[in-house]
């Protein structure tokens, strides 16, 4: 679809100019900056994949464009002393399952649902496994050793198989008392899109992605805040 929009360029012929008079049209169009970002992040990330994979012997075309300035209200995503803000509130509460709950997503890009219904028998060989998920499919991601343990010792507050109890409102009190804006309609969902750009700026692959989060189409993950890989 992109490629399309941009006339079936050649690879290697594509530059720089090219791109951003596409944007710069894509924009007077009604393209939201995000949305500018997301066809950046996943043209750059197809052509790192392919250098890396030595389809293509030439460098990423994109490397010196840079992201549109997104506004503030479109932000959804936690930086690094957020998480911290946020997981130091989530242990003042009276909830005990609040802080790793949150950690879990922020670790695995889980939904909220999804991290709260871990069972014991879902945490195994350093991988938690998501079944009944949005779509359908059942999916595991790997966790830290530490992440590990430590889910498996907090295991050991309750009794059955389930690890956790409801603290969607004990998060959202939490939230409250931090310093953090986010979007209205974003209680937990940005978590996972915390996990998706934090990914991204670390080198990760947007095929990657799309199979740690369960999205069955490309286009899903490329909607988050999520930003280019850069080389």
């Amino acid at each position: 679809m992109i490629a399309e929009q941009l006339g079936d360029p050649v690879g290697s012929n594509l530059t720089r100019l090219e791109y951003t008079r596409w944007r710069t049209q894509r924009s007077k169009e009604g393209k939201s900056p995000k949305t500018l970002n997301n066809d950046l992040g996943y043209l750059s990330s197809m052509f790192n994949t392919l250098v890396k994979a030595e389809e293509i012997h030439y460098p990423n075309p994109l490397t010196a464009v840079d992201n549109v300035k997104v506004p503030e209200n479109e932000l959804s995503y936690l930086t690094h002393d957020q998480i911290k803000e946020l997981l130091d509130e989530t242990k003042k509460g009276d909830n005990p399952h609040v802080y790793l709950i949150t950690k879990i997503s922020l670790s695995t890009g889980a939904r909220w649902g999804e991290a709260e219904g871990l069972t014991v028998q879902r945490v195994r060989n350093n991988q938690v496994s998501f079944t009944d998920t949005k779509s359908g499919k059942n999916r595991s991601v790997p966790i830290t050793q530490a992440l590990y343990d430590e889910i498996h010792e907090h295991a050991k507050l309750t009794s059955g198989n389930a690890i956790f109890t409801s603290s969607i409102s004990s998060f959202r009190r939490a939230l409250k008392r931090t310093t953090i804006g986010l979007p209205k309609g974003q209680p937990a969902h940005f978590l996972r899109s915390s996990f998706a750009s934090h990914f991204m700026i670390n080198g990760g692959n947007i095929l990657a992605l799309q199979k740690i989060l369960g999205h069955s189409d490309i286009k899903r993950p490329c909607d988050m805040p999520t930003y280019r890989q850069t080389s």
